[in-house]
């Protein structure tokens, strides 16, 4: 595209220099307002384009002290006529009332013909005076805010609520947690069987003949029977949430058949605290 243009204007170059300057034409062009602007103000300029032919767009842009030019762009309007639409942005801040100007410049066509847009004076205010009117309480520095100290006594009271809450909350969760425990202790069978190996005075728990009798009444006590290696259905009957641990009540009826009535005294060793344990878990879930 950018090749094509090059011949194009290349073309029109040789035009002219061999038959002399095409017409220039002055622009019609819809000017923003002229007065009234101050820093980051937008004005747009609307230029009619009535020649034919591809129009080069003016660049993007600082220009001038006080003006940026953004990027152009064509709209068309409801008769159909294409209209150059150009943004300019004060990014200057006036210290005075200034005048500042839209800059001038020229549109040429492909066909050789140019359009001539003329510079557009306009007044750029600033935000502020540039001096206060140092009357009563206008004046050029204000003196230094007194903050006053934020109140201590109410964010310290309610803190020491707060915290008093929490102690009353987890007062009471310690406290039922204690009861559950001693209420499990008291009606729940594998957990007294648990407390009760807990407090054993044997450095080998399942060494200790008393553990082991602990947890055979506890299973007892779960089925309701004396509970044998051959009956251990019942036992699951009456306790499903044991069913889980089936291998290991089995293993531990194995034991403990080798422990108390094998007459050598053999016996293979068996994990019993953590059996033990294994069953007051299964019983609180439960």
């Amino acid at each position: 595209m950018r090749r094509g243009r090059a011949v194009r204007m290349a073309i029109v170059a040789m035009t002219v220099a061999l038959n002399g300057p095409c017409h220039a034409q002055d622009a019609i062009v819809e000017q923003p307002r002229a007065f009234g602007h101050v820093l980051g103000d937008v004005l747009t300029q609307r230029v009619l384009l009535p020649i034919d032919g591809d129009v080069p767009m003016p660049s993007a842009g600082r220009v001038g002290v006080w003006l940026e030019r953004r990027a152009p762009r064509i709209e068309k309007d409801a008769q159909g006529r294409a209209w150059m639409v150009i943004d300019y942005q004060i990014v200057n801040a006036a210290q005075t009332l200034t005048q500042a100007d839209l800059p001038a410049f020229e549109l040429a066509a492909a066909n050789g013909a140019t359009l001539h847009v003329a510079a557009w004076p306009i007044s750029v205010a600033p935000l502020t005076p540039r001096a206060s009117f140092r009357a009563g309480d206008l004046q050029p520095l204000r003196p230094d805010r007194i903050v006053a100290p934020p109140d201590q006594v109410e964010p310290r009271r309610r803190m020491r609520a707060w915290l008093a809450l929490l102690f009353v909350t987890l007062a009471g969760w310690a406290a039922w947690a204690s009861w559950r425990r001693r209420e499990d202790a008291r009606r729940l069978p594998f957990a007294r069987a648990w407390q009760a190996i807990r407090t054993l005075d044997t450095r080998d728990i399942d060494a200790s003949d008393k553990a082991w009798l602990h947890l055979h009444r506890a299973l007892d006590e779960a089925a309701g029977q004396v509970v044998h290696a051959t009956s251990l259905h019942a036992l699951l009957a009456r306790a499903p949430y044991l069913e889980a641990l089936r291998s290991r009540v089995e293993a531990f009826y194995a034991s403990s058949q080798q422990r108390f009535f094998n007459r050598d005294g053999a016996s293979t060793p068996f994990a019993l605290r953590e059996f033990a344990r294994a069953l007051y878990q299964a019983e609180k879930r439960r």
